[in-house]
């Protein structure tokens, strides 16, 4: 476990202790899902006051990173992506019953990635990436194209994986080959005519509406895992909101 001779002594005792329990979590000392120590394990650990332990933990809870449970204690919140990307876009078989598209992988390499994607991960100057290309299907009809970038030194593992292995859902393999948790993500969505390399992974022509979505989804401590734009076809798109 991480002690506090990380801590930055000028912040608050609280604060420090908090850092310190981000670091574990980062660490995967616990992993998503897990319990925490008591607050009084946590006293007895950092030698500080209870509503000291208290505050640190009230802060975690408000970063989303743990959750606290009613009588059972405070447990690793674990992140929920699956059906994100996908509140966008709606997909229907004949029966109009909804439906979660296939995917697959279609291309894996190794290279150094343009400049505004090397920066968004945080590469050094020269800094390598693994570019996955990724396509989402229903009944072999092509509905999203992915570009994945993912910083080479924290994903190696990935390059080794025989591609029809990587399967529809990619988080659970980040963590399970790699120890890579994605615990938060921003998103933003733009419109754009298609152009042509894309136009052709989904089987449009060029210049065709489609809905961009750009996700930069990080690890418990703030640090970058993944960059990610998917393009679908316009006339799919849906977005909804509750407004209370």
């Amino acid at each position: 476990m991480t002690d506090m001779r990380q801590a930055d002594l000028r912040l608050p005792l609280y604060q420090q202790v908090r850092d310190a329990l981000a670091r574990d979590i980062a660490n995967r000392v616990w992993k998503p899902g897990e319990a925490i120590p008591t607050e009084a394990e946590l006293v007895g650990r950092f030698h500080t006051s209870i509503g000291t332990i208290r505050k640190a933990v009230d802060q975690l809870v408000a970063d989303e990173m743990v959750e606290r449970r009613q009588g059972k204690g405070t447990f690793i919140k674990p992140a929920n992506f699956q059906s994100s990307l996908l509140r966008f876009f709606r997909f229907h078989d004949a029966d109009g019953k909804y439906r979660i598209p296939e995917a697959r992988i279609l291309h894996r390499e190794q290279l150094t990635p343009p400049p505004a994607i090397a920066d968004s991960l945080q590469l050094p100057s020269g800094g390598q990436a693994i570019h996955l290309t990724r396509l989402r299907y229903l009944d072999r009809e092509p509905l999203l194209a992915e570009s994945i970038w993912l910083p080479a030194t924290r994903f190696q593992a990935l390059l080794a994986i025989p591609l029809p292995s990587f399967g529809d859902l990619l988080y659970p393999l980040y963590e399970d080959c790699c120890h890579q948790v994605v615990a938060s993500a921003r998103e933003s969505l733009t419109a754009e005519a298609i152009a042509a390399p894309y136009a052709e992974l989904l089987q449009l022509t060029p210049g065709t509406p489609a809905i961009v979505l750009e996700r930069l989804a990080k690890a418990y401590d703030g640090s970058p895992l993944e960059w990610r734009s998917v393009r679908g076809r316009a006339d799919k798109f849906r977005y909804q909101a509750d407004i209370r």
